[in-house]
């Protein structure tokens, strides 16, 4: 199969391999002879297409044609423009169709946390309350893991760095604040060193009030500037902690356990085949299995926010997908930018045109499941299901606001390849079998199989005991390499 034809109502196809031009390839009963050489992943037109006619991918408009087009035609930027726009008004459309995935009884090997959470991992993490320390938690969670290697109950010793916690003013020093919050109580740790310079407008004693309740023998803090050595004393601080976890062992715990994050970056023209689906396929039998996935990217739902909305549980969590994507269309346009500035050069050198067809592939990682509840930027998941989640695009801004809902694990399907790794594991997911081989040091599973004749349910059945495998100590290539940084939403004015 050399054409992938999507949806019945599609008008064009995907190629599968680069398609010769005045070759005729076999799509269904259709005959198509390209015009053009067309790269893998990118678009033939199936039909003659009017100037200002959609161009049909996934059974939905993907854009309009801005010049006539021919059957056999490769659609693309030069020949095709988004139809999106203004901030919309949207009605509540319920859909009947629910997820058929059934329930899985299968348990991974995880950390029950006092609070009831279960964690992946038994990390000890330094996390700075202020970029001037960025340095210091390095080298005390550098010196820490170099005299404690023997400490074998705990995973590793890790700092999270960032610019912030200082100079910053209203809604993004409370968006540091509540990072950084999320980070100190996330289940993944075993301990925390919170460490603080002493004069940060995050100083400790005011990040303690976002804090709230913590357990004083998991979480430690230390302000440099009271003490005469910094480095020695976060050091002993962070032996404290490993003594306080020294009997946490990974035991069963239920797959309804998991809050598994869904993020895509670096997508190409199989993403929306391939990768996502994948995910979403995942999704479901983890959600049906009583566990929790959360969606994010919300630029990368415009075009494909009706399909999130008519899912929506009930017509509160419709109100909130609504303010959800028009915040965000907003916050585009109070600084002056068009809301359709996107996909990236990347993602149109993969096959993706617009910005809508970006969408339709990317919302695929939520699968068919009901949308239970609707995140805020630092917010904590609270229902089990699937759930949805404020943040931007951008890769490493997303995947640490995932970490910090509440995510233990994050999927993360790519076409064109990405090291990126955050505070949780991070799968990579490749979308075509080349990139899968090519970067095999960054990618954890091989999702272009499906190109090749592997059922979805096969795939998502390895795929679901590929996460099982994560969860219960399984490195990720990220974490092997390395790759665990955070970056926090950022949209105001620094002093």
């Amino acid at each position: 199969m050399l054409l992938n034809r999507i949806n019945i109502h599609d008008n064009v196809a995907v190629a599968i391999e680069e398609l010769t031009a005045g070759e005729t390839y076999q799509v269904g009963s259709i005959a198509v002879t390209p015009t053009a050489a067309i790269p893998k992943g990118h678009k033939i037109a199936l039909e003659n297409i009017p100037v200002g006619a959609n161009i049909i991918k996934y059974g939905f408009p993907i854009g309009h044609t801005i010049q006539e087009v021919k059957m056999g035609d490769w659609i693309h930027s030069h020949n095709v423009k988004t139809n999106l726009g203004d901030i919309l008004e949207y009605q509540y459309r319920p859909v009947s169709e629910e997820s058929k995935s059934e329930s899985l009884p299968k348990t991974f090997k995880g950390y029950p946390r006092a609070n009831g959470k279960v964690g992946v991992r038994n990390e000890i993490w330094v996390v700075p309350t202020v970029g001037c320390v960025n340095r210091t938690a390095q080298l005390i969670a550098r010196g820490a893991s170099e005299k404690f290697q023997a400490a074998k109950h705990i995973d590793g010793i890790y700092e999270f760095t960032h610019p912030y916690g200082c100079s910053q003013l209203g809604e993004d020093h409370t968006n540091t604040q509540r990072i950084l919050a999320d980070l100190v109580n996330h289940p993944n740790a075993a301990g925390v060193l919170v460490l603080g310079l002493g004069c940060e407008n995050n100083y400790i004693e005011e990040f303690k009030k976002v804090l709230g309740p913590y357990d004083a023998n998991r979480v430690k803090f230390l302000v440099a500037q009271d003490v005469e050595d910094e480095v020695e004393s976060g050091i002993k601080a962070i032996y404290e902690l490993i003594e306080q976890t020294a009997k946490d062992q990974r035991v069963d715990c239920p797959i309804s356990d998991l809050v598994v994050g869904l993020k895509c970056g670096g997508s190409d023209g199989f993403s929306g085949i391939t990768g996502n689906p994948l995910v979403g396929a995942f999704s479901d039998k983890l959600g049906a299995s009583g566990g929790t996935s959360v969606l994010t990217e919300v630029p990368e739902m415009f075009g494909a926010e009706t399909i999130l909305m008519d899912r929506a549980i009930n017509e509160e969590v419709f109100g909130k997908i609504v303010h959800l994507v028009n915040d965000f269309k907003k916050y585009y346009e109070d600084h002056n930018q068009p809301i359709y500035e996107n996909p990236s050069p990347g993602n149109k050198k993969g096959g993706i045109t617009t910005l809508e067809e970006k969408s339709l592939g990317c919302t695929q990682k939520g699968g068919r499941s009901q949308v239970v509840d609707v995140l805020g930027y630092g917010d904590v998941v609270k229902n089990k299901g699937l759930t949805l989640l404020s943040a931007p695009g951008n890769d490493i801004v997303a995947a640490t606001a995932l970490a910090a809902s509440g995510c233990q694990i994050i999927l993360f399907t790519t076409g064109r390849g990405t090291p990126l790794g955050t505070a949780v594991p991070t799968m990579k997911i490749a979308t075509n079998s080349e990139i899968f081989t090519r970067k095999s040091n960054w990618m954890d599973f091989d999702a272009g199989v499906l190109l090749e004749g592997q059922s979805m349910e096969d795939t998502a059945e390895k795929l679901l005991q590929h996460v099982i495998d994560v969860a219960s100590g399984s490195l990720t290539k990220s974490e092997k390499m390395g790759f665990r940084d955070i970056a926090i939403f950022k949209n105001g004015v620094t002093l």
